[in-house]
């Protein structure tokens, strides 16, 4: 609704405001008149038309009117310059990571913007605080209002420049939405389904790039295990635990064959690497048969590509598993001074983890208070919680 209503105004704010005002009046109107067949199409056709009169009662009309990309679609599909791509949400990401934009404001507003995250949920994806994330959003949206930021996907020249913030952005609305930061449910399915959409939708745009294909593989293996993450009653199972069989292989497969085709770009990109180790993880027999020492080289070489102090603990992960806790909790202690995980409750649970099974239970309990603090999501803090009654016990 964003994406199509922003069509017609060229402003971010007015177009947030009509769909707000749309959904308003859904709530008023749908209890007398009933629910309309098709919901979506009836919200955005309200909020376009409140955009529209919107526009009109505007005594600047003419330099709003001057902000329209695209006044009809077909002008924008017919220009031969432009990729054929009618999908309003691939628009609004494409503007959203425009390079006058710093690199964390264009993820932030695809987050916001595309997906509708609260500024809190994208303030957590950052590892950063509600209040810096608010004033780096409304930034970023003046910035594309008062710089008259196109609404459209770059022509085929401009793309490959564009293509990395795009693919940063979809790949935070997975993460995103396969641990939910906070609420009742493990996963968000809707966040997940988005990117998915989004990652095949930039695979048909750019079929030959490595990258992109190494982000929808990523998306793909790691989504093929989502019905084994929960056990009936709703608790998180570790990869450990979960039951293999009933992992998705048709999606796995599919999966394997991306990340064949994305590592044979030289040298691999970090999309490329982490479906690697996705894959490693997804055609692995069992928890004992994953070939451990593979994933820590691959991480060795992702940190080389992108290092990221997420990617440093992830690493710490698979090397506490090769080399015994004591060589995790070292590995760990090199992230000691990351200002970006101080709250983020993976570190904590991580140490907590690697303590419990050095025996050391007074630091493992602390570590495990720690990382309870530190989570919002109901499933993650009742897997935290059982962790510290077992130590009491």
């Amino acid at each position: 609704m964003l994406a199509a209503t922003i069509r017609v105004t060229g402003d971010i704010d007015v177009a947030e405001e009509c769909v707000q005002d749309a959904f308003a009046r859904a709530l008023v109107t749908w209890p007398k008149s009933g629910i309309p067949t098709k919901t979506g199409a009836w919200l955005t056709t309200v909020a376009r038309r409140r955009a529209i009169d919107t526009l009109r009662r505007q005594t600047s009309q003419r330099r709003a009117m001057s902000n329209f990309v695209e006044p009809q679609e077909s002008a924008l599909l017919s220009d031969a310059e432009l990729p054929s791509v009618a999908d309003d949400r691939l628009r609004l990401i494409f503007t959203c990571c425009h390079p006058a934009l710093s690199p964390e404001t264009q993820v932030a507003l695809s987050l916001r913007l595309l997906c509708g995250l609260t500024t809190s949920e994208v303030a957590r994806a950052f590892l950063v605080s509600e209040p810096t994330m608010a004033a780096r959003i409304t930034r970023g949206k003046k910035k594309i209002s008062t710089s008259r930021i196109p609404y459209q996907v770059p022509t085929a020249v401009e793309l490959p420049t564009r293509v990395d913030a795009v693919l940063s952005a979809i790949h935070l609305v997975f993460t995103t939405g396969h641990t939910a930061p906070s609420g009742s449910d493990l996963v968000r399915g809707d966040l997940v389904e988005r990117a998915l959409d989004l990652a095949r939708l930039l695979r048909s745009l750019l079929p030959d790039d490595a990258e992109v294909a190494g982000l929808l593989a990523l998306i793909i293996l790691t989504d093929a295990r989502r019905q084994t993450r929960t056990n009936s009653e709703g608790s998180l199972l570790l990869l450990s635990e979960q039951d293999r069989t009933k992992w998705d292989r048709e999606a796995i497969a599919a999966g394997a064959v991306l990340v064949r085709e994305a590592l044979r770009s030289r040298p691999p990109g970090r999309f490329a690497l982490m479906a690697a180790i996705a894959a490693l993880h997804a055609e692995a027999p069992s928890w004992e048969e994953t070939d451990w020492r593979e994933i820590v080289a691959l991480y060795d070489v992702l940190l080389v590509a992108w290092p990221s102090p997420v990617v440093a603990l992830n690493r710490a992960v698979a090397v506490g598993i090769v080399d015994g806790p004591e060589a995790g909790l070292a590995a760990l202690s090199e992230l000691s001074s990351e200002d970006h995980l101080l709250s983020y409750n993976y570190l904590a649970s991580t140490r907590a983890d690697f303590l419990r099974r050095l025996g050391r239970r007074d630091e493992a309990r602390l570590a495990y208070q720690e990382a309870l603090e530190l989570s919002e999501n109901e499933v993650e803090r009742a897997f935290l919680a059982s962790r510290l009654s077992e130590l009491d016990s």
